[in-house]
């Protein structure tokens, strides 16, 4: 199946309608929602910790269609993708993105990390995420430019006969995507920091993480092009990188070269600068880890260079005077002056910025960012991103992958996770609710004027991050649920 899905129409319910007689499969549920969790002789995985967070969070929320949504949402990862095992003794946990049967390094991480706040309560979840680790570094290790995998090296993929890069066996897709191993990095040290288990962080964790470091060295094209090449015979422009499969030229100043976008099409200009943001704060993590957990200053030190060296490369070729928004970030440029001014709902995103810096925003730039990713926040929430559409009946991102119109539920969610006012973070929540198009589970997009029109019914990272937006309220602003 490919990862673009063809538009459904849901066909069940008007946006968000509380409804006082469902009708589901032909049988009346009177005033209950629908039952259309994966029943649990059916789930994959069953967390005792996630499991009572879900009967908290119903019996605390005034409002009972965002229970049920919860209930769906939260939880889907582990009800319908996770496959675990005991392999050599060590745990190993494949990852489906949901409709595709395929592990991607970005969306596996991005299913469990809401997950390990959690692992203290229930050990075998933190066994789980630590089999996601486990696996993708044997990932890594196979092909570091690769972004999706298969967990049967046998099967053949479907892109085999279309593209034209170097294929191993086993790798679904190989799009080189600097989020793709920045996710592996993030997921390692949430994981570390959550549960302080240095169980998965053995010789091959550092192998993997060692090739991480080299790729993202390779891709800054100081000597040569480096080793990546990708070319498609397809219809999609979006799909392709052109000049000979190393994309369009990049003048080598220090920032690393991204041929595709978290939405897996291509960029345009190769400094993706969200991308870049985020190998930023994933090296100042993985240095601490290297030194922390296997008193390695040497690797430590490596890392923190090449941060530093992406990091200054970032405020002196990407930063914009925009003239009604003054300093903002490009979401694209190529060293030579040339920018590509807007933002795309997939993470990392401008817009997502604050969510995946964290405690390091204070560090990043020395303290200085705050103000220009302030400013590129209310580029990107307006009408000069030409990706933010305004509807009948929801406003937000979308971007090239699905086309115009489309707004996706997770640029939605991170609006109001990078929000500090009630207001917004409210508005957020009732946008949620009132856009599912009656199937009780967030979509990839959905059309700005109707939600029964979406895309993918079965996208568990979509669903995960809906859950943890709305747990993180109900943790930290209660008044609003």
């Amino acid at each position: 199946m490919k990862r673009r899905q063809f538009i459904q129409n849901a066909g069940i319910l008007g946006a968000g309608a509380m409804v006082s007689n469902w009708t589901f499969g032909g049988i009346s549920l009177g005033n209950d929602f629908p039952l259309v969790r994966t029943p649990l002789e059916k789930r994959h995985f069953n967390s005792a910790a996630i499991e009572a967070a879900i009967t908290e969070f119903k019996a605390k929320s005034k409002n009972k269609e965002l229970g049920w949504l919860f209930e769906n949402c939260f939880p889907n990862t582990l009800d319908t993708t996770v496959d675990f095992e005991m392999i050599d003794g060590k745990p190993d946990t494949y990852v489906i993105t949901g409709d595709i049967d395929a592990m991607w390094l970005r969306d596996s991480s991005a299913q469990v990390w809401p997950y390990l706040a959690f692992c203290k309560k229930d050990e075998k979840l933190q066994q789980l995420i630590a089999g996601v680790i486990n696996r993708q570094c044997k990932f890594i290790i196979k092909d570091p430019y690769a972004n999706a995998f298969y967990k049967d090296e046998n099967k053949v993929s479907e892109w085999k006969e279309s593209d034209i890069t170097d294929m191993k066996p086993g790798v679904h897709e190989r799009k080189w995507e600097i989020d793709s191993l920045c996710y592996a990095i993030r997921l390692s040290h949430g994981y570390y920091k959550a549960t302080g288990d240095k169980t998965p962080f053995d010789e091959h964790w550092l192998t993997a993480m060692k090739l991480i470091v080299k790729t993202f060295k390779e891709q800054q094209r100081f000597n040569g092009s480096g080793p990546y090449t990708f070319q498609r015979k397809t219809a999609w422009a979006t799909d392709g990188v052109p000049m000979g499969g190393y994309g369009y030229p990049a003048k080598p100043n220090g920032l690393i070269c991204s041929m595709f976008r978290p939405s897996d099409d291509a960029t345009i200009y190769p400094y993706l600068i969200p991308s870049n943001c985020f190998a930023v704060v994933s090296l100042w993590k993985l240095a601490k880890m290297a030194e922390t957990i296997f008193g390695d200053k040497a690797f430590a030190n490596e890392c923190n260079a090449l941060a530093a060296q992406v990091e200054a490369a970032i405020f002196q070729h990407a930063v914009y005077n925009h003239p009604k928004f003054g300093k903002i970030l490009a979401y694209e440029v190529d060293g030579y002056s040339s920018l590509n001014l807007m933002d795309d709902a997939n993470i990392p995103s401008l817009l997502a910025l604050p969510y995946l810096l964290g405690e390091n925003m204070a560090q990043f730039n020395k303290g200085q960012a705050a103000p220009i990713i302030a400013n590129t926040r209310k580029f990107v929430l307006s009408e000069y991103n030409p990706f933010f559409f305004k509807g009948k009946v929801a406003e937000g991102t979308g971007g090239p992958h699905i086309g115009l119109d489309m707004i996706w539920p997770m640029s939605i969610v991170m609006r109001g996770l990078t929000s500090n006012n009630d207001a917004e973070i409210k508005n957020c929540i009732d946008t949620l609710v009132k856009t599912h198009g009656g199937k009780g589970f967030m979509h990839e997009s959905f059309h700005k004027d109707n939600p029964e029109k979406f895309t993918r019914s079965w996208f568990a990272w979509a669903n995960t991050i809906f859950g943890e937006f709305i747990w993180k309220v109900y943790k930290e602003r209660p008044h609003l649920i």
